[in-house]
C-alpha cells in the first residue's frame, strides 16, 4: 500500500513519570488529541519527543501506541542514533512496531561526523536494511545535509523520500525544495510555517503542531483556500508567542505550556530540569495575550 505522507504530521510528546519511566497512558492521550485536532499524522521519537533519550523498546511502544491512534494516518518514527549500526537497529524496531516511514538525524556527535560519502552510505544502509520510506531531518548544525548532497542521495538511496529542514530557517528550506522539486520537503520553521507553505512546503513536521494543533491545521488550510490575510494575521500571532516559548530545555518549556493549556504533559526525561518560575510566567503571558490575540 503506498501511503501518503503530505500535510501536518505533528511531533508526539514523550511523557515521563518521576522515576524517568515512560507513562504509556498519557502517550496514548496525547496521541488522540492530535488525531482529534485534524492532524493527517503523527510522529513518535523526534527532538520534541526526547527521542535521542529512549531506547529501542520504548521507542516501540510509542510507535506501537501511535499506529493504534493514528489508524490509517502515517507514523513517522524518529531515528536519532549516533552510529549506522544504531540507526539499522532502531529503523527496524520502528518498523516492526508499525512505522510507515522514518525520520532520521544525522549523526550528531562531534567527532564522529562523517564526510559526504559517510552520510550517503548511512542513509544507504539504513534504506537498504530497513526497507521504509526515509526523511532526512536535516537538524544537526555541525552535520548539515546539504541541497547538493541532498540531491545525490535522492539519486542513491533508494527510499529516501524528502527532508525536514529545521537548520537554515525558511531559506534553507527553499533551497531544497527548488533543488529538489520531486522530493518531499517539510516545514520545521515553527513560527513561519505559512510562509514555508507560501516556499513550497508538502507540509509539517513541527513542534509547534503539538502545542497548537487546531491553529496549526488552520494554517494548511488557510493556504489550500488561498486565505493569504488570514494565514499572516494567524502566522503573526503565533510568531511573537513562540519566540517567547523555544528556548533551552525545549521539550520541558513545551510541556509547561502544554500544562498551562489544561494539558498534562507529563515530566522530561533527566538531566532536564524543571522549569523555573520566571520562564513560567513568561510562558504564560505569551499565551494569555496569543489568546486574547485570537
Amino acid at each position: 500500500m503506498t501511503i501518503d505522507l503530505k500535510g501536518m504530521i505533528s511531533p508526539v510528546i514523550s511523557s515521563f513519570t518521576q522515576n524517568d519511566a515512560v507513562d504509556e497512558g498519557l502517550y496514548a492521550q496525547h496521541v488522540d488529541r492530535l488525531i482529534d485536532a485534524g492532524m493527517h499524522g503523527v510522529s513518535p521519537g523526534g527532538s520534541t519527543g526526547e527521542g535521542a533519550a529512549l531506547d529501542d523498546d520504548e521507542l516501540s511502544a510509542m510507535v506501537k501506541i501511535a499506529r493504534r491512534g493514528a489508524g490509517d494516518r502515517p507514523v513517522v518514527a524518529g531515528v536519532i542514533r549516533s552510529s549506522t549500526a544504531a540507526a539499522v537497529r532502531t529503523g527496524k524496531v520502528a518498523r516492526d512496531a508499525g512505522a510507515d516511514a522514518l525520520m532520521v538525524t544525522p549523526t550528531f556527535y562531534n567527532v564522529l561526523v562523517p564526510n559526504d560519502d559517510g552520510n550517503l552510505d548511512f542513509y544507504s544502509r539504513v534504506s537498504d536494511e530497513v526497507g521504509l520510506p526515509i526523511v532526512i531531518y536535516n537538524v544537526v548544525p555541525q552535520n548539515t545535509i546539504s541541497p547538493e548532497l541532498f540531491v545525490r542521495m535522492r539519486g542513491e538511496v533508494e527510499n529516501l523520500v524528502g527532508v525536514k529542514q529545521s537548520v537554515g530557517g525558511v531559506h534553507s528550506l527553499y533551497a531544497m525544495r527548488i533543488a529538489d522539486p520531486d522530493a518531499l520537503a517539510y516545514a520545521a520553521t515553527d513560527e513561519m510555517l505559512y510562509t514555508c507553505f507560501s516556499l513550497g512546503a508538502d507540509g509539517a513536521i513541527s513542534a509547534i503542531l503539538a502545542l497548537f494543533p487546531e491553529l496549526s491545521i488552520r494554517l494548511w488550510d488557510l493556504h489550500a483556500s488561498g486565505d493569504h490575510a488570514e494565514a499572516m494575521r494567524i502566522q503573526a500571532e503565533l510568531h511573537r508567542v513562540w519566540t517567547r516559548i523555544t528556548g533551552p530545555q525545549f521539550p520541558a518549556r513545551l510541556k509547561e505550556a502544554l500544562r498551562q493549556r489544561g494539558v498534562d504533559g507529563g515530566l522530561s526525561r533527566s538531566p532536564s530540569t524543571p522549569i523555573d518560575p520566571a520562564t513560567q510566567q513568561a510562558i504564560a503571558r505569551a499565551l494569555a495575550e496569543l489568546d486574547e490575540r485570537l
